[in-house]
């Protein structure tokens, strides 16, 4: 089944490599997976039009993750931040991990 993991920073620029290594950790196991990155702003949208199953916030962002809870809360989608040391490493492989625990703890 297919996977939809937003993330969400302060512009969605410094989040895009991000989003990159972590689609290609996804391929690299065989997950089907629709990864992207949004800013703080446009969250909002597409929390609405896209049925999304994890979001995770950029360390940058992470002052609003209460806000983000309880938009998130009637929907049922996880939320986390992102760990500050894989954040800042780049490192996809576990963001991913990550994302994808909190969706199997969900379900």
């Amino acid at each position: 089944m297919k996977k939809t993991i937003m993330l969400v920073c302060s512009a969605g620029m410094s989040t895009s490599l991000l989003v990159t290594k972590m689609q290609k950790a996804a391929e690299e196991k065989g997950i089907e997976s629709e990864i992207f990155a949004v800013s703080a702003s446009e969250a909002d949208q597409q929390i609405e039009t896209k049925k999304v199953d994890v979001l995770l916030l950029g360390p940058q962002v992470r002052f609003m993750k209460a806000q983000f809870e309880k938009k998130l809360e009637p929907q049922n989608i996880p939320l986390d931040v992102i760990d500050m040391k894989d954040y800042g490493m780049m490192n996809g492989e576990k963001v991913l991990a990550v994302a994808l625990k909190l969706i199997e703890e969900n379900e």
